[in-house]
């Protein structure tokens, strides 16, 4: 049997159940309460790990791109396109950083969290310069192969962003074959610079630019190996002596583009993707469809979610609708 004491304090928490205020105050309680002790959770997330290997060569300077109005080199946009990328990367995601230069790809650090250490890894990519450069020669294809077997090594993709050209050209022959196993490692090659030839900036000893190369600074011509199909029409040919004829060759090596149709050739070769480099964005777009989705099983915090929601109901208790609730409540017989 009920009580008077007991019956009159539930009638007044009958009435608080009425008031749409004290009703909005004690689910932001409840929902505070479970911000604090509510632990994290156990969830699957799905990510990706890449290597990333950029060319650091001479016709990476070709300014042949816009930034902010004003020309800028491929490298710069590279980089700019690489920290937008790695700030649009799924969570968890990890990325390992080289430099080509020569025939050689250099590992700078091997895969890192981007967005747990994504300060560590925008520095890094920021801190990319063509100074590092070991050697002026850029021997595209031994590189990308090369990157292929690191990339595999590492188990991860991989993006290789470069403008394809060759210094010095490549021989008659064609470029070395590759001897690795065609799709074995996922990724994407990017064609950095514009489709239209422009002048390569040149540079001092000191990294000071003074001017840019000219037709007699470079080999237009790669005379290892056999000699081209037109060679005994050359003036000056010999079988022996002068198998590339005796007149220098001539061409637009001093020039620089992206070279596509070569990089597409490789990209074919070796089952990669291939992308261009349009601008300072989208290789978020063009890596993750062709990536390999890596799972981590991990935990996520979601106490956001009530605390969220408590403010939420605080903040309706303390409006304009609140007010309107409180004078329809005390309007009431």
């Amino acid at each position: 049997m009920t009580s008077f004491g007991e019956g009159v304090a539930m009638w007044r928490w009958r009435q608080k159940l009425r008031d749409p205020l004290a009703l909005l105050l004690q689910a932001a309680l409840v929902l505070l309460y479970a911000a604090i002790v509510l632990p994290p959770l156990p969830m699957t997330l799905v990510g990706a790990d890449v290597l990333v290997v950029v060319d650091i060569t001479g016709s990476m300077n070709t300014r042949d791109y816009q930034a902010a109005g004003k020309p800028a080199s491929r490298l710069a946009i590279a980089k700019t396109a690489l920290k937008d990328m790695i700030g649009r990367l799924p969570c968890p995601s990890r990325l390992a950083l080289g430099l080509f230069s020569e025939r050689v790809p250099f590992l700078l650090f091997e895969p890192i969290d981007v967005c747990r250490d994504y300060g560590a890894v925008s520095g890094a990519i920021d801190a990319i310069d063509w100074r590092e450069a070991w050697e002026g020669d850029s021997h595209i294809a031994a590189g990308l192969f090369r990157s292929i077997e690191m990339a595999r090594s590492l188990g991860i993709d991989l993006i290789f962003i470069t403008d394809g050209q060759e210094a010095p050209p490549l021989p008659a022959s064609g470029p070395p074959p590759f001897e690795g196993k065609r799709n074995e490692v996922r990724g994407l090659i990017v064609g950095a610079g514009g489709y239209s030839l422009s002048p390569i900036p040149k540079f001092d000893d000191r990294g000071n630019e003074v001017g840019f190369w000219g037709a007699e600074d470079v080999p237009h011509e790669n005379r290892f190996g056999p000699p081209p199909p037109d060679a005994e029409t050359r003036p000056g040919y010999n079988p022996r002596n002068a198998p590339f004829g005796s007149v220098a060759a001539k061409g637009s090596e001093h020039l620089s583009s992206v070279r596509e149709p070569y990089l597409k050739q490789l990209a074919q070769e070796t089952g990669l993707a291939y992308a261009h480099l349009d601008g300072p964005a989208g290789l978020t777009e063009a890596y993750l469809p062709v990536s390999v989705p890596r799972a981590s099983h991990g935990l996520t915090d979601l106490r956001w979610l009530p605390g969220l929601l408590a403010l939420s109901a605080l903040l309706a208790v303390f409006s304009p609708l609140g007010r309107r609730l409180a004078s329809l409540k005390s309007a009431k017989p």
